[in-house]
């Protein structure tokens, strides 16, 4: 009796320490695992927040950037007109640069330079007539 007694007590602690050691587990590792989900959320959450200012402060500064830009062309475009009032020598010139410096639209079409005729390249050579010697000859050139 002793032996079957034995057989049955041996499983039944196991069990209840499997049971207890399974409470205490569940009852602690519950309260890990959300709390560092929870950190890796806020990391996560900051880490946005922190790029997200990072793209307000860029686009502000590339703003800023061409404002100035726009403000030097026009100061530019202001000193090239004074200095074709200034400069220019007679009215007709001072008219033409002024008209140039603000002018949108694009400049007149300039016609393109009509292409030879003929498909065949230049020489590299100067042409010689049928019986006459060439430039490579000894005798070319030299009188007899």
């Amino acid at each position: 009796m002793e032996h079957s007694l034995l057989i049955w007590l041996l499983p039944t602690l196991a069990l209840v320490a499997g049971v207890a050691i399974g409470f205490l587990v569940a009852r602690l590792l519950p309260n890990a695992v959300p709390n560092r989900t929870q950190r890796q959320l806020d990391d996560i959450q900051e880490r946005f927040d922190s790029y997200q200012s990072e793209v307000v402060t860029h686009f502000n500064s590339t703003a800023n950037l061409m404002k100035k830009l726009t403000q030097s062309h026009q100061d530019v475009q202001d000193h090239l007109a004074e200095g074709a009032n200034r400069l220019a020598l007679d009215e007709q010139t001072r008219q033409r640069l002024l008209a140039a410096l603000h002018s949108d639209a694009p400049q007149p079409h300039r016609e393109r330079i009509t292409p030879p005729r003929s498909a065949e390249p230049p020489l590299d050579y100067a042409p010689k007539t049928p019986n006459a010697p060439g430039m490579l000859d000894e005798h070319y050139g030299l009188k007899k």
